[in-house]
């Protein structure tokens, strides 16, 4: 093949690339109102961020937030899923997600003890994980280490 027909080509197939893209651009920004309204339905009310996102990208974004963090037929409770999210927030830091899952986690049922100890353990995990990786401590030995603390402690509850 030539030069020119391995340009023409490449042009070709990137064209119908872009024309496959838009396509489905406009199929994905003709769902976002049905999302907004699924929201709404859902919610009570389509909250700012969420009109904020990427209308190409919203229906998939809400179907993950409704799938896993709003379906109750998950492994995961309600409560769990919202403390699991506040140590997460209290690490990155995110003010936003302290305040959601906070607020999330009181209306799963949490108590502000149970708040109090799922933002203690996320430090915890964090002061560890700075000492474990600060000091390069050896991973093959650290999981070693482990199992056999597991063990013990299996053998001493039964």
């Amino acid at each position: 093949m030539t030069k020119a027909r391995e340009v023409f080509a490449a042009l070709a197939v990137a064209a119908g690339f872009s024309a496959l893209i838009a396509s489905s651009a406009l199929a994905e920004d003709s769902s976002a109102e049905a999302t907004y309204r699924d929201i709404e339905a859902t919610l009570g009310s389509v909250p700012g961020f969420f009109k904020q996102f990427p209308e190409s990208g919203i229906a998939g974004a809400w179907a993950e937030f409704k799938g896993v963090q709003l379906n109750p037929k998950t492994e995961l409770d309600g409560k769990t899923k919202e403390l699991l999210g506040l140590a997460v927030a209290a690490q990155i830091p995110c003010q936003y997600c302290i305040y959601f899952h906070t607020v999330a986690a009181k209306a799963n049922g949490a108590t502000d003890e149970e708040i109090r100890e799922a933002v203690a353990m996320s430090a915890t995990v964090r002061h560890w994980s700075t000492v474990l990786n600060g000091m390069q401590v050896d991973y093959p030995q650290f999981k070693q280490e482990i199992d056999t603390v597991m063990a013990a402690a299996k053998a001493k509850s039964q």
